[in-house]
């Protein structure tokens, strides 16, 4: 089966550390391309590319002000990530319970 193209599927657009990166940097709200640019130490035509993916899966939007093109975070279209993972989050709970536990004997052995 292919795989599912980044600039359709938000979960394969995140994977991308660069792209999650520049997600994180937009949490403090709007930027000019130019901004994103110094702020990743990547080349224009680099984030101008990332900045497509993520604006195609509908993560950033843009609006232009002169020639500049600044964008901004969508988050509410990360909610069926936060979704997926909210799914994991008993079995690490759980995890780590069993490992405080285990943890826990292996103390009371040793002061035994």
């Amino acid at each position: 089966m292919a795989r599912a193209s980044t600039t359709t599927d938000v979960f394969n657009a995140i994977a991308e550390l660069h792209r999650r990166r520049i997600l994180s940097y937009l949490k403090g709200g709007e930027k000019s391309v130019s901004d994103i640019v110094g702020a990743m130490g990547l080349s224009q035509p680099q984030i101008s590319k990332h900045l497509r993916v993520l604006r195609d899966v509908g993560l950033v939007s843009s609006r232009t002000a002169g020639q500049q093109r600044y964008y901004s975070l969508d988050a509410e279209n990360l909610k069926p990530v936060a979704l997926w993972i909210r799914d994991f989050e008993q079995f690490w709970n759980e995890s780590f319970d069993k490992l405080e536990i285990y943890l826990s004997s292996l103390h009371n052995r040793n002061e035994e």
